[in-house]
Parts: C-alpha cells; sequence; structure tokens
C-alpha cells in the first residue's frame, strides 16, 4: 500500500506499508534547514512516533542532495540571545528520540545540520557519490545539532576534528570505512535500499525493537554493568509479550512469524 502526504509543503509523507517516507522539499534552496521544515519533519515523525500503522520511518533530501545545511540566511542576523531563544538545535534532539527506527537516505551530499540531521538517525544508506561535512568553521561558528558529539561516537575522534576544525568533507568510502554510515549503493537505489533496510526491520517484533534501539541508545552512554543491567531487565521483560511467544512457536514449527506488537 502506497499513501501520499503533501499538505506540508516543507515535508512530502509517503506511506508505505509499514513505513513512512519523509522527504525535504525545498530542493531551490538544497533543502537547507530552517525552523518550518523542521519543525514539519518533527510533527511527521511525533505522528509516526504513535501510529501502531508505522514501524519504522526514512528521511531523505530526494535523488540530487540530502541536505546543504542550516539555513545560512535565516542564521546570519542572530545574536546570542535571539539564538538560544530560538534553539533551532532542539529540533534535531527530536528527531534524534524518535523511538522507531529511523534511516536517513543520503543521495549528493549531507553538510553541516544535514550531516547532523543523518547521525541523529539511526542507520544511513548512502550514494557511491555522496559527501558527508561539517564545515561549519568556515562560518566562524561551530557544529551546533549533535556534531561534536555524535561525530565522534560514530568516527572516533581524530576523524571527527578534522572533518570539524577543517571544514572539509569526506567522501562515501571513507565514511563507509569509518563507521559513519551502514552501506553504499549507486544513487538511483539510495531511496529503494533505505526503504528496503526499514521494511525488513519493521518485519521484526516491534516491541523486541523498540527496545533493542532503546538498549543500544542508552546504553552508550552507561558503563558497562549498568548497561548490562539494562539490556538483562529489557531481555526478561520481552517475555511477557505475545510476540515472543509468537516467534519461539514459529520457529519450533519451521515457519515464519506473524509479529502483531502485543
Amino acid at each position: 500500500m502506497v499513501e501520499v502526504n503533501a499538505a506540508q509543503n516543507e515535508v512530502l509523507t509517503e506511506r508505505m506499508d509499514s513505513v513512512v517516507i519523509l522527504t525535504m522539499n525545498r530542493p531551490s534552496v538544497r533543502n537547507a534547514l530552517n525552523p518550518p521544515l523542521m519543525r514539519a519533519l518533527s510533527r511527521e515523525l511525533s505522528a509516526a512516533a504513535v501510529s501502531e500503522d508505522v514501524r519504522a520511518a526514512v528521511i531523505t533530501g530526494g535523488t540530487n542532495f540530502f541536505s546543504a545545511g542550516a539555513d545560512i540566511s535565516a542564521m546570519s542576523s542572530l545574536t546570542t540571545s535571539s539564538a538560544i531563544l530560538t534553539d533551532m538545535s532542539s529540533l534535531w534532539d527530536e528527531v534524534g528520540r524518535f523511538p522507531k527506527p529511523l534511516i536517513a537516505a543520503v543521495s549528493g551530499y549531507a553538510y553541516g545540520g544535514g550531516l547532523e540531521l543523518a547521525m541523529a538517525c539511526d542507520m544511513i544508506v548512502s550514494s557511491e557519490d555522496a559527501k558527508f561535512g561539517q564545515p561549519e568553521i568556515n562560518l566562524g561558528i561551530i557544529p551546533g545539532a549533535g556534531g561534536t558529539q555524535r561525530l565522534p561516537r560514530l568516527v572516533g575522534k581524530n576523524i571527527a576534528l578534522e572533518m570539524i576544525l577543517t571544514g572539509k568533507p569526506i567522501g562515501a568510502s571513507q565514511a563507509l570505512a569509518a563507521g559513519l554510515i551502514n552501506r553504499i549503493v549507486p544513487r538511483e537505489l539510495v531511496l529503494e535500499e533505505a526503504v528496503s533496510l526499514a521494511r525488513e526491520i519493521a518485519s521484526k517484533a516491534p516491541i523486541a525493537v523498540k527496545l533493542a534501539k532503546e538498549a543500544v541508545n542508552t546504553g552508550l552512554n552507561l558503563d558497562l554493568a549498568s548497561g548490562l543491567l539494562l539490556e538483562h531487565r529489557l531481555f526478561y521483560m520481552l517475555f511477557g509479550t505475545s510476540d515472543q511467544k509468537e516467534g519461539m512457536r514459529a520457529f519450533l514449527e519451521k515457519r515464519s512469524p506473524a509479529f502483531r506488537g502485543e
């Protein structure tokens, strides 16, 4: 089943079975991220988060580019106080808190806030010619929507600092080797590959998927002993679900499970 909703001009929404596809829609400015676009993304993700029909989501910028970054025309006149009051960065944080699997489909390039948006997702599918960069230093600022925090956690301190302090982007092959992205495909197949990955995950037990994501994301900020304790508790909790009974019964009966999110 495919459903398309263009009610929000900044973001086009499409449903493919249990996967929602969110396409940023500011092509004239290469999907520069301004407050209206980020708020539209936040609204669509909030709706997907509470929908029982949605099990995974994909964010894309289209075939030519993901995003050139934050809209500089909207930022150039900010002062310290107005930047604090605007608090645009909180919108990236909301993306990062989406409870279901979230995949970025990156074609062309993801720079600045665009890379930070991709990193706020759980996985990144990239085109062969994609480039990833944090060029904020060239504007006299630093990354402010997760770049100095998520990037080192993904690629390590040294590569992150080189990218942030020089402002130079890296290509898809280096991004893959560094652990920034999950896979590389031809540009024309990026969205298809991202949706295929989302569909595969969406076919699994929804509660187990949600708790697995919670265990990994929360555990990254805990010491090993605390992380293991969290994992154990979530693991035991799943034995109270119908999906656990169905999954193990299907395994023993040598058939595919029919998970219902219960």
